[in-house]
């Protein structure tokens, strides 16, 4: 099987057809208030990525803002929830259970 060139990337198109959106220009603007806020607070931000407790990125209350590895900020899956997916819980047995 023959493998695929690589195409090299657009980002002017990327940004053209994605970022320029308002509405992701406020998402960004508020992701960087968020992270001048923390900083200010005196949290070490750097090589951090700003998580959002409740996974509203407007949210911008100092009690909803931590900071996290990327690693971790950028592991699960976005839901409305902000939290991982459920995954599926294994059958306990029902040994030694009281009736």
């Amino acid at each position: 099987m023959a493998k695929k060139k690589a195409t090299k990337r657009n980002y002017r198109k990327e940004y053209d057809n994605f970022d320029s959106k308002p509405s992701e220009i406020k998402k960004r603007s508020n992701r960087n208030k968020a992270r001048r806020k923390l900083k200010k607070a005196g949290v070490k931000v750097a090589g951090k990525d700003v998580h959002h407790k409740d996974g509203n990125a407007n949210n911008n209350k100092k009690s909803n803002l931590t900071t996290k590895s990327p690693s971790k900020n950028r592991s699960f899956a976005r839901t409305k929830k902000a939290g991982k997916k459920r995954t599926r819980v294994r059958a306990m047995s029902h040994k030694g259970r009281k009736k």
